[in-house]
């Protein structure tokens, strides 16, 4: 049987989370709400009359998308920013928390913190992002350290 590769599961994930999190969005233009409207209405203001919590919801899981599936025109590939574990773990708890506060987005929210949990089980483990997306980590060779 062969490794698992966190972080090739992780992005699958984060790539789940980032698509549903922009289709919340979108729907989120239609049917604004707040998912904690049952315990106060502070934050509608947010999401009406001008939808402030959605275009965030928008650019983040475009962003998502772009940084984890890296077409060749918004090219994060082979850029340090496309490598690092460390920088995923700064952003995606932000997209989580924007996700959670609309209604539309509660299961992007999730499967965000549950991504970023794989991310940082790979970053404990030692896993490094290959440079080219979706490529398999080279092994070292018998007799090297």
């Amino acid at each position: 049987m062969g490794k698992l590769i966190k972080n090739h599961w992780a992005r699958l994930i984060v790539l789940t989370a980032a698509l549903y999190q922009i289709a919340a969005a979108l729907e989120g233009f239609f049917w604004p709400k707040i998912f904690w409207d049952f315990l106060t209405t502070n934050l509608d203001p947010a999401v009406r009359p001008i939808p402030v919590l959605q275009c965030i919801n928008l650019v983040l899981g475009i962003l998502a998308f772009a940084w984890e599936w890296p077409v060749p025109l918004l090219s994060f590939a082979k850029t340090a920013m496309h490598r690092s574990i460390e920088a995923r773990l700064a952003v995606y708890p932000l997209a989580s928390l924007s996700a959670l506060l609309l209604y539309q987005g509660t299961n992007p929210g999730i499967y965000y913190m549950i991504g970023m949990g794989v991310y940082f089980w790979a970053y404990s483990e030692g896993e490094v992002v290959c440079p080219e997306p979706w490529a398999l980590p080279r092994r070292r060779r018998a007799g090297t350290v």
